[in-house]
């Protein structure tokens, strides 16, 4: 019997990739900005994001074990008091 064993240099990511589905199914569709994932062969994954009215510099991208963590941020203008702000918000 021949046994091959392949190592890739994402081993570990298909779990994330994986994690990140389920939790889209559970959490609500409000929660998370549009997202798409694309499998580069047995290598590697592309990420891309819909990120409207945030630039590089208000985007922090890091991961830690097996986390991608994307977080963003903008200084806040104050211009009155929101009751509600559903737009650029």
């Amino acid at each position: 019997m021949n046994a091959q064993c392949h190592h890739r240099s994402s081993l570990g990511f298909d779990r994330v990739f994986n994690l990140l589905n389920n939790a889209q199914r559970l959490q609500s569709v409000d929660l998370w900005p549009p997202y798409d994932i694309v499998k580069l062969g047995d290598a590697g994954y592309a990420i891309t994001m819909a990120v409207a009215g945030f630039g590089q510099s208000d985007l922090d991208v890091t991961q830690e074990r097996n986390v991608l963590i994307i977080k963003g941020g903008k200084a806040q203008k104050q211009e009155g008091e929101y009751l509600h702000r559903g737009i650029g918000g």
